[in-house]
Parts: structure tokens; C-alpha cells; sequence
């Protein structure tokens, strides 16, 4: 390593932000806050307009009050964590996984079968990459058993493991997610471990004795739901057309009243005409009574009639920072508000998150179809084209590796220069797929949109941290909804 005498340093890679009347930087590299103290701000100022010697550095700090001793450690402290580097220092690439990384996660798609028609579904709609001709649309009990197995073999050294079930609608067989339960809680206990299961589903098929098994058995329920019958009803319909809105009104309100054991949520997606963010969060959280929302524009090409465009997407952004204000209002008074999409960034930012990938697909989780095959994730399930192996033979590890290194931020040019890099890595890889035809394409058409709302989350943050730090610790252990 280079002496500190002999170094010449320059302002790293870093995002700046205010909070709660502080300022602070995010060090991308490392995806770490860090908070700008006189002293720090001082070394920031040195270098603004370009590079300096550890001699001179010192120097002016020393000119501005600081004793030699304390100017020097408080520069090799700067230099440490990144904030400042010397030119010909590599830079800090995130590290690829580890060969065998253990699963933690698996959808398992019960069926690819659906009692709705929602014009957008990656299932299902005209964006859909799934290849289903000749295979099984219900998943059989021997191959839902042989998927549990499977789980528990490649999450060795993981006390817990997670299912999520999956469609179609997960409902549809509803008796297989029975056994699967059974089966998956008793293989976990007689190795000493546990198994968290949660669902999503589109409510249609909720009964009061459904309703009582998810409760007693404590399973996590996520409800696709896009609103008021307005905004419901315009996509998620019914084969005839008519709208599903009040069918599954009722049925979700017994579902918060009768599953007591987790908090029930709800996923919105978002499409052309569906953006009134705030009147849907509103009628959702207040009015149906769902812990949380969570909102997401929808998977598609860009000629989609469903697709939102540039200025629709201006109109969610404000809507997202109004309720996001309103957020903040709340965690000051030490409450949680309900709005997910903070609550997941808030998260990451709490735990420090540094992505390789977007997401956990065909790396701590993978989805299982009704054939057995496995795939990245639900959304490629049964898809030949990106199938990483099947149930009964395992992962084919040569196309796993394909797909994750296409994936890593590393690969995607566009994302080397992006300071928020470390929360995106370059977006869904199933929309870069739809939108691009490449897995391993950075979801460019979002990224002005995802550094406004990161830096968004960033300043709440920084608020919450100067004037209610300890709200913080309800996020040790979140993980995205």
C-alpha cells in the first residue's frame, strides 16, 4: 500500500443529501451512509475543485483550525472509507457470490392456471414468456414434495427457509398448498429447522376455512389488488370481462379481519390509467384496512396499450414523494405508515444493502413450475428458453452461472457511472427481458426515475436518523415484500 505522505487524493464516488438539517454522503461503492461533520465537510471542500498531495491536504486543514495530527487522521479516515481515494487506487467492484451459494427462498407456481384475465399478466398477457404447451397446469404432490426436498438440500447450512406459493391463482389448488405445508413443516423439524410460507393470490377463491388455515398455520398473505373498483375492474377482469372488484371486496375484508397471526398486504400494479397512487393507497390501507400497500408499474413492452408513459410516470413519481412526506410525518412520531415501497428502500439502507444482482433470482431463490422445471424466478417459470434445470435433476449450474453473470451490475456498462447502483443493479431482469430481449440489460428506460426516488428514500433517511434514530431498528431484518 501507498505511504499516506506520498498519496494524492480526489473526491470518490459518492451521492450527497440533507436530512433533519445534516448532510450526508452515500458512498456508493460500499452502499454506506455516511454523515458530514464539520471536519469531513471541510476535507469535501478541499478537494472540490481537484486533486491534492496528503501534504497539502493537511496543510489547509491545518490553515482552517485543525491541529496536524488531527488533519491527518481525519484524511486517512476519509481515505478508508472511500470518500476520498487516490487516482490510482482500483476500484471497488462488488464481489460475485460465492460458487454454491445456499437457496433461501422458492415459489413454487401450484398451477399455471387462472379464473382471471388481466390483460397484463406476465403469465398469462401478451408479455408473457412462459412455454406451457404439453406440460401439467397443476403441480402433482410428488413433484411439490420432490421441490421441498430440493429446497432443504441446497439451503444447507440455513436454519430457516421460506416458501412462496404461487400461480396462476395460488387458490386453484389449494389442496396441494395443504400437503406441501404439512410436508415441508415436518421434513424442516426433523432436521432441526424451520420453513416460513406466504402466498399470493388474487382473493376470488377465499373461503372462511381457507381464511382459518392461513392464520393457524401463520402464512404470509399478499393480495393483487390495483384499488377502488375504478381503477380494479379496468384490467383485472373476468373471462366474460367483468370486473373482479366485487367479488373479492368482501372476501379480503373477512381475510384482515380473520387472519390474526401476520399482517395482510396488498401489491398494486400499475398501468395506464391506474396511477391515481394516492386515491389507491388511500382506499387500500384506510378504507379495506391492508397493513401495508405496495405499488409497481407494470412489467411490459413499451407499445403496450397497458403501458404508462414518460408523463404518467412524472405523475406517480410526485404522488410517490407526497405519500412519502407523509411517511416521514409518521416514523417522527415513531409510527409506521404502510406505504411498502419506503419501507423496502429504507430497509436496505438500514442493513447496508450492495447488490450483485436486483434481486435474488437464480441466486437465494428460484421458482419451480407445475412441470418441476426450475426457473430464475415465478415470472420465468416454465419458460424452455430460461429454464435452469428440472426438480428431478437439479440446477444445471453452467446455466445458472449464464444467468448470473449477465445479471451482475458488473456486466451492465450503463450502470458504472450511476450512484444508485447499489439498491438497482440494473432492475427486474424479467422486464429487461420483455423490454430488451436480454436478462443481463439494465433497465435504462427507468433510470432517472429510480435515482429520484432513491434519493428520495435517502433524504427520509437521513431525517429519520438525526431526529428518531431508533424507529431504525424496526428494520434490522425486514426484507422486500
Amino acid at each position: 500500500m501507498i505511504a499516506a505522505e506520498t498519496r494524492t487524493y480526489r473526491l470518490g464516488e459518492f451521492h450527497r443529501f440533507d436530512g433533519g438539517q445534516r448532510k450526508f454522503l452515500y458512498l456508493v461503492p460500499a452502499g454506506a451512509i455516511f454523515e458530514l461533520d464539520h471536519a469531513a465537510s471541510a476535507v469535501i471542500d478541499q478537494l472540490a475543485d481537484g486533486e491534492a498531495t496528503h501534504e497539502e491536504l493537511v496543510e489547509r486543514l491545518s490553515e482552517r483550525g485543525f491541529t496536524f495530527d488531527d488533519a491527518s487522521e481525519l484524511v486517512e479516515e476519509m481515505f478508508l472509507s472511500r470518500a476520498i481515494v487516490a487516482p490510482d487506487q482500483p476500484p471497488e467492484s462488488v464481489a460475485n457470490p460465492p460458487a454454491g451459494f445456499p437457496l433461501m427462498s422458492l415459489v413454487m407456481n401450484l398451477t399455471n392456471q387462472c379464473n382471471l384475465s388481466c390483460t397484463y399478466c406476465y403469465e398469462f398477457g401478451a408479455d408473457k414468456v412462459a412455454t406451457p404447451e404439453g406440460k401439467p397446469k397443476f403441480m402433482d404432490v410428488e413433484t411439490a414434495r420432490a421441490s421441498v426436498d430440493f429446497l432443504l438440500e441446497q439451503s444447507a447450512g440455513r436454519r430457516s427457509v421460506h416458501i412462496t406459493f404461487f400461480g396462476g391463482e395460488t387458490l386453484m389448488n389449494f389442496p396441494l398448498l395443504k400437503e406441501v405445508v404439512a410436508y415441508a413443516t415436518q421434513q424442516a423439524a426433523e432436521q432441526g429447522r424451520s420453513v416460513d410460507f406466504s402466498l399470493t393470490t388474487n382473493a376470488t377463491l377465499l373461503t372462511p376455512a381457507i381464511i382459518q388455515f392461513l392464520s393457524d398455520n401463520r402464512i404470509g398473505v399478499t393480495v393483487s389488488m390495483d384499488g377502488p373498483p375504478e381503477f380494479h375492474d379496468k384490467l383485472r377482469v373476468f373471462s366474460n370481462g367483468r370486473g373482479s372488484y366485487d367479488i373479492i371486496a368482501p372476501k379480503v375484508k373477512a381475510l384482515i379481519q380473520g387472519h390474526r397471526t401476520r399482517p395482510i398486504v396488498a401489491r398494486v400494479t400499475l398501468t395506464n390509467g391506474v396511477t391515481d397512487v394516492i386515491r389507491i393507497y388511500r382506499h387500500l390501507k384506510d378504507e379495506l384496512g391492508f397493513h401495508e400497500v405496495g405499488f409497481a408499474p407494470v412489467t411490459t413492452a413499451p407499445d403496450r396499450l397497458y403501458s404508462i408513459n414518460e408523463q404518467g410516470m412524472g405523475g406517480v413519481f410526485e404522488q410517490f414523494c407526497a405519500l412519502a412526506e407523509e411517511y416521514l410525518e409518521y416514523a417522527l412520531r415513531g409510527e409506521m405508515h404502510g406505504f411498502t415501497n419506503v419501507s423496502d428502500t429504507i430497509a436496505e439502507l438500514y442493513q447496508g444493502v450492495n447488490k450483485s444482482h436486483p434481486c435474488g433470482a437464480g441466486l437465494g431463490l428460484v421458482g419451480v413450475g407445475p412441470s418441476g422445471d426450475i426457473a430464475p424466478c415465478h415470472r420465468f417459470v416454465d419458460s424452455d428458453t430460461h429454464s435452469l434445470g428440472h426438480i428431478s435433476t437439479g440446477l444445471d449450474r453452467s446455466k445458472q452461472g449464464d444467468f448470473l453473470a449477465r445479471g451482475h451490475v458488473g456486466a451492465k456498462y450503463e450502470c458504472q457511472t450511476c450512484w444508485a447502483r447499489p439498491l438497482c443493479a440494473g432492475g427486474c431482469h424479467h422486464e429487461a427481458f420483455v423490454r430488451y430481449g436480454d436478462t443481463g440489460h439494465a433497465n435504462i428506460h427507468y433510470c432517472d426515475w429510480i435515482r429520484g426516488w432513491t434519493d428520495t428514500c435517502l433524504r427520509i433517511f437521513g431525517t429519520i436518523s438525526a431526529l428518531n434514530p431508533d424507529f431504525l431498528e424496526k428494520f434490522a431484518e425486514r426484507k422486500a415484500l
